[in-house]
């Protein structure tokens, strides 16, 4: 599972990258996978671009970029410092892609998890009072999807995380929509994590579809209720994974 899955996960694809974007990606994959330490300095202008082989306008848009995002800050005098890992923005659609290219980490997955028990629970819950007929219907395509799915895991991947992005938009509610990439991280994380086929899991599908029926139903509590079993007991199965995969 790679960060160009996560891209397309979040519809990011299209024009080419500029050459600040595609720097700063470099030295931001650098950061995210612990080549660069918080505290560490990066090398200046002219080194970077001679590394990178661009012009140092290219880097100070490059830095600008990342300053953005908390991984860098700039300090007259100093140079270019690493940020602690507290300061990033965490839920960048960035910072969470650059970090598909880093070692699986069972302590980033098992935040991510926590944060989806936290919100998608009463999302399941909105998304059944507030949800369109029509928004509906496309979590019933998703359920449909991941219950047909024979080929490639990454396309059961896809149907998993429309599924999840489809209750998330249903709830009409722009600040939990921006909180996707959540989802999409955690799945592609666990499949890094794990190395597991998700398809195999037989109990997840079901669960999936009492989901799907409580929100069509119009029923909040059930539709929470289930979403929160449904999340607790993959937890429950990656803590197993993780504690085995740890050294």
């Amino acid at each position: 599972m790679t960060e160009a899955i996560f891209y397309d996960l979040k519809q990011l694809t299209g024009l080419a990258p500029s050459l600040s974007a595609q720097v700063a990606r470099a030295i931001g994959t650098r950061v995210v996978t612990a080549k660069l330490l918080p505290g560490d300095l990066l090398e200046d202008e002219v080194a970077l671009a001679t590394r990178y082989q661009v012009s140092r306008s290219v880097i100070r848009d490059a830095v600008k970029t990342l300053v953005g995002k908390g991984l860098l800050e700039v300090r007259r005098g100093i140079g270019t410092r690493v940020r602690p890992r507290a300061n990033w923005g965490l839920l960048d659609d960035d910072v969470l892609a650059w970090q598909q290219t880093a070692p699986a980490d069972s302590r980033q997955l098992q935040q991510l998890m926590e944060v989806r028990q936290i919100f998608e629970p009463k999302a399941a819950r909105w998304a059944a009072e507030r949800g369109s007929d029509a928004s509906h219907l496309i979590i019933k395509a998703a359920v449909e999807r991941m219950e047909a799915e024979k080929g490639a895991v990454e396309d059961f991947i896809f149907a998993d995380a429309t599924f999840h992005r489809a209750i998330l938009r249903a709830t009409d509610n722009d600040f939990l929509v921006a909180l996707e990439g959540v989802i999409f991280s955690a799945l592609l994380s666990s499949i890094r994590l794990t190395n597991d086929d998700p398809r195999k899991n037989e109990k997840s599908l079901p669960f999936h579809r009492e989901v799907y029926e409580a929100i069509a139903a119009r029923d909040g509590d059930h539709a929470e209720q289930v979403m929160s079993y449904l999340l607790g007991d993959t937890s429950q199965r990656l803590r197993g994974k993780w504690t085995n995969a740890d050294p």
